[in-house]
Order: structure tokens, then C-alpha cells, then sequence
């Protein structure tokens, strides 16, 4: 997803998608310390995913309180 994408979405939309790719990393991180994932670099695109989500979380928390 990018950025333009994630802002369009609601905060429960939001926070939905970051629950999702919490477990998918998660996932990923389990599987990756068995045997190695064939694509390792999809552990850092989830990482990075999260990072974006929690970031537009934060600015809409952070315009709520400025409102308020």
C-alpha cells in the first residue's frame, strides 16, 4: 500500500490493517527462524507497512487532539 492509499482509509480500517500485518509478520518472522523464507525481503516490506500505518495513526491522533 502507499501513502496516498493508507491516508484515504479510516482509523478503523486503519487499525484493522495493522492488526492484519502484525500477524502476517509475525507469521513471517516464525517461519523465517525455522527455515529460511524464500523471499526475505517481504519481511522488511511488512515491517515498513506498519511503520506507514502507524505513522498516519499517530498524525490523525495528533490532529484530533489539536481540535479538541
Amino acid at each position: 500500500m502507499k501513502s496516498n492509499e493508507i491516508r484515504q482509509l479510516s482509523i478503523q480500517d486503519l487499525v484493522e490493517k495493522l492488526k492484519e500485518e502484525r500477524a502476517l509478520l509475525q507469521k513471517l518472522n516464525f517461519s523465517h527462524a525455522v527455515s529460511p523464507v524464500e523471499n526475505p525481503m517481504k519481511i522488511k516490506a511488512s515491517r515498513r507497512l506498519i511503520a506507514r500505518n502507524l505513522t498516519e495513526l499517530n498524525v490523525r491522533n495528533e490532529e484530533k487532539e489539536k481540535q479538541a
